[in-house]
């Protein structure tokens, strides 16, 4: 371990084993040990020689938190959360802090309507640009953008997706930047193999050197270079802006991700509507996604009820317990468009 997370309180021991714990796992670990090193210098500032966390420890240390913003706050009182979970499944008793409730943290998905993703299509494939760039991602955008829809994938895994992973003979895509540190793979319909396969063959027209590689990035600028979140954040807004869709700004939306929301919607719809039960709809959706837990794609079908409130019954005492309390397919492969 690097000399600067070498912790040196009296959690210094259990937070190293809590860290390897979580690397097998398959967690990502650098939000984790950041959080402790904060926590390491508190615990020593403080002179605790006791490996237990009172409320009174919790409550003085938040006090020291005044210039973080709500959604890092959350971020730590998770991790101290799991941390004193983990410290209580050994034996030593810990304070389990309860997750701050904050509005910044109900954000609402932007889920766009059937006819606003065909308009988001019909748009991208009209993208002109307005003067001449050898460095652009327009031409790669199209496709994306319907890549996005189709799999319902995270668009900073979708950027990473490169020739190797794409496997039309088996139609799937091979994820392996993932949120969860967790491979999985995506399938890729008749129209989605149709529209990538058109990129492709206009992409490898591009005299660039090593673009038709297995380990080469797919989607990429006409320099070859590998898409950024920020290009295509900047692209899609233009797209919004022919479709009509009011753009918010300031992380309000509606964002790239938002296209996630809405696969995952249209996803759920769709197989509830074709009569699919709810009990192998939530498992499927969220294997779909990527999802760790069914936990994480709950919401999702909160919000088809709310969006969709005629296609789920939410007073049936059967499958009441299924949707939480108000506190992401045909699978012919995806979405079609």
């Amino acid at each position: 371990m690097s000399e600067q997370f070498k912790y040196k309180s009296v959690f210094a021991p259990y937070f190293d084993n809590f860290l390897k714990m979580k690397d097998t796992m398959g967690y990502g670990l650098n939000k984790f040990r950041w959080v402790f090193l904060e926590l390491d210098g508190f615990f020593i500032e403080t002179g605790v020689t006791d490996a237990y966390i009172t409320s009174e420890q919790i409550a003085a240390w938040s006090k020291t938190r005044v210039n973080d913003k709500a959604r890092t706050l959350y971020d730590k009182y998770s991790v101290l959360s799991q941390f004193c979970r983990y410290m209580c499944h050994l034996g030593q008793e810990c304070y389990i802090p309860r997750l701050p409730r904050q509005k910044d943290l109900d954000f609402i998905p932007y889920v766009f309507t059937h006819e606003q993703m065909e308009s988001i299509f019909s748009e991208c494939d009209k993208l002109a640009m307005p003067v001449a760039n050898m460095n652009s991602a327009l031409f790669a955008i199209p496709a994306l953008i319907r890549f996005l829809y189709s799999s319902g994938v995270r668009i900073g895994e979708a950027i990473f997706v490169k020739n190797a992973d794409v496997d039309y003979s088996r139609h799937w895509i091979i994820i392996r930047k993932t949120k969860n540190k967790m491979q999985r793979m995506v399938p890729v319909n008749s129209s989605l193999e149709e529209v990538m396969k058109q990129y492709e063959t206009y992409r490898n027209r591009m005299p660039i050197k090593s673009l038709m590689d297995k380990e080469s990035f797919f989607f990429v600028s006409t320099i070859g270079k590998p898409l950024t979140n920020g290009t295509v954040y900047g692209w899609f807004k233009k797209v919004l802006r022919q479709c009509g869709i009011h753009h918010i700004g300031k992380k309000q939306g509606p964002r790239v991700h938002d296209i996630r929301h809405t696969s995952a919607v249209h996803s759920f719809e769709k197989m509830v509507k074709g009569g699919v039960d709810i009990y192998c709809a939530l498992p499927i959706l969220s294997t779909f996604l990527g999802h760790k837990t069914i936990k994480g794609t709950e919401k999702y079908v909160r919000m088809v009820q709310e969006i969709y409130p005629d296609i789920i019954g939410m007073e049936n005492p059967v499958t009441s317990f299924v949707f939480p309390q108000k506190p992401e397919i045909e699978l012919d492969y995806g979405n079609s468009y």
